[in-house]
Formats: C-alpha cells, sequence, structure tokens
C-alpha cells in the first residue's frame, strides 16, 4: 500500500507543473452503457480527482478516480487525461443469463479520455474510456464503459 501512496504522489508531483486545465470544479451528466453523474475537482493545476455515479443491469455503481491532464495537440482548452481508481456497484443479472443473482461488485478502474473547455460558456465535454477489472462479486474484465459527459465548470 506504501508503494501505491508512493507512485499516485511522484506521479502527481511530476505532472503538476503542467497548465492543463482551465477550471476547478465540473459537475454533470455522463452517457454511455452506463449512464449517470459526474463530478470533477481539481487539487493541483493537472491532477484531479473525479466522482461518477451510475446506472446499469439494473444497479448502480460509485467510482473515483485520480486522473492527470496535459494539453491535446497544441489546441487551447483541449486536453488529455488518464488516471486509475475503484469501483463498487450493486447489480442485478436478470439480463446477462437466465439466473437471477444479484452481485455486489469491487474493482479497479482505469480511465483515458480527452474533453474540451468551452471559452464562451461555463460549459465542459469530455469523451473517455473507462476500463474495469471486477475482483468481487461477479469477476472479470469490463472494456465496454465508455461515455460522453458534460459539466458546468466553475
Amino acid at each position: 500500500m506504501k508503494k501505491v501512496i508512493f507512485i499516485v504522489l511522484f506521479a502527481g508531483l511530476m505532472f503538476s507543473g503542467v497548465k492543463a486545465q482551465d477550471y476547478n470544479t465540473g459537475v454533470g451528466l455522463r452517457g454511455g452503457f452506463a449512464t449517470g453523474l459526474t463530478i470533477k475537482h481539481f487539487t493541483s493545476s493537472s491532477t484531479a480527482f473525479e466522482g461518477i455515479i451510475a446506472s446499469r443491469w439494473h444497479g448502480f455503481s460509485l467510482t473515483g478516480l485520480v486522473e492527470f491532464h496535459k494539453p491535446a495537440f497544441d489546441v487551447d482548452r483541449l486536453n488529455w487525461y488518464w488516471g486509475f481508481g475503484a469501483h463498487l456497484g450493486f447489480w442485478n443479472n436478470t439480463d446477462w443469463y437466465d439466473d437471477n443473482d444479484d452481485y455486489m461488485v469491487i474493482g479497479i478502474d482505469g480511465i483515458l479520455g480527452i474533453e474540451y473547455n468551452f471559452e464562451e460558456a461555463p460549459i465542459n465535454i469530455s469523451i473517455d474510456w473507462k476500463p474495469a477489472f471486477h475482483l468481487v462479486g461477479y469477476s472479470g474484465f469490463g472494456g465496454d464503459e465508455g461515455a460522453v459527459s458534460i459539466r458546468y465548470i466553475f
């Protein structure tokens, strides 16, 4: 656990000198196979924490991520980001198999995305891919978590 904390802190310090964001906090909607709410808050100029509550498979999940942002393609207000985190979910399995089992799932997540912050309005739009590996409950790899998010930024 100490190694993980050291790596997170080191990565945060390594990218902290890069100016990559134009806002402090964003709150909005996330749509993809799972739909829900997202909140992203920057703790430095390039490091943010994102929380997601999403609905899917007759249940819901809570996800927490740490993300590292950098400017993309020399385009003003366009940033790419990557990160990692964890999730906790509660699903009903009626759509997958003939069993009607309910699952509590715990797992780890990655995220890779790009976002644009509009200058004319306090709006941010992003598209990302958020693969997950479920460790407890329904276990296995989930690579279909992609989404578009629209946030009000301030």
